[in-house]
């Protein structure tokens, strides 16, 4: 299933919505961000041969970030002047909620896919946002990468992330969100917008983790909501809960039976042993 999204940078949005004519309807899309959106590749496996390079310019593998631990992967450029600061402060935010800590029970990759920005810029985003979220040793966990364009191109195909650039405003259109992969590379969950829930980020590495992240507890109140891919979150499952109801009910109505009967047939005995 396709879902388009189009949130794009703040410059590009208000350059088309000046072109458009008042006669246009009202869901009209400009042609620049018709080109832009999220492809759901649920259950995909993503190139894990494709090479990045890291903060400190050494040449990585995308799959030395995967066999152990989910993955949350953000896709931004580091110049964007509004909607990836956005969408990192938005990161950010769910991370410093979360009871799981960067590093240890998940990683996150934040990769450029603008192939002009190098590991300098990339490292100066790892200081800050390092700064922000204040957990020690997540400088193991979250990685800010960059790439050639060849390499990009790839990874953003495989997650589905179409994005484009405007010549008029030299500047990036493109989506927000993030994409949660299980620790064997494979998409598992889209989370979409510039703010994200920490419940629907804790459920997802939950999933994408297959058990391996969170408790018990996390586990039986997962069983209750369910991924809305349409939305990117996650709402409460209504014909699970009924069915909890039910079961419920019919045991709370078997246990007051079971305890009538019970105590009517000790006072028979209690009558009888009077007699």
């Amino acid at each position: 299933m396709k879902k388009i999204l189009a949130l794009a940078c703040a410059g590009a949005l208000a350059g088309s919505a000046a072109a458009q004519a008042p006669s246009e309807p009202a869901n009209f899309k400009p042609p620049l961000l018709r080109e832009v959106g999220f492809d759901q590749n649920l259950g995909d496996k993503l190139p894990l041969d494709i090479k990045l390079k890291d903060e400190e310019g050494r040449e990585v593998r995308l799959g030395d970030y995967f066999g152990k631990k989910p993955v949350v992967l953000s896709l931004v450029y580091y110049e964007c002047p509004m909607l990836c600061t956005l969408t990192l402060n938005g990161l950010t935010t769910a991370l410093g909620v979360l009871a799981y800590d960067v590093g240890q029970q998940f990683d996150v990759l934040t990769v450029s896919f603008d192939p002009k920005e190098g590991p300098e810029l990339a490292r100066a985003k790892k200081a800050a946002y390092l700064g922000k979220y204040k957990r020690p040793g997540a400088e193991k966990g979250w990685h800010f990468l960059t790439g050639d364009e060849e390499q990009i191109k790839a990874l953003t195909r495989a997650v589905g992330f179409r994005y484009t650039f405007d010549q008029r405003t030299q500047q990036f259109a493109h989506p927000s969100g993030l994409v949660v992969i299980t620790p064997q590379g494979v998409i598992a969950r889209y989370l979409y917008g510039i703010e994200y829930a920490p419940k629907d980020l804790r459920f997802a590495l939950i999933e994408a983790s297959e058990g391996k992240v969170g408790t018990l507890a996390d586990q039986m109140i997962l069983f209750c909501y369910q991924y809305d891919p349409d939305t990117g979150r996650y709402g409460a499952a209504v014909l699970t809960l009924v069915r909890i109801g039910g079961v419920l009910t019919v045991a709370i109505f078997a246990t007051f039976v079971f305890v009538a009967l019970r105590r009517e047939k000790a006072a028979s005995a209690l009558r009888e042993g009077n007699v």
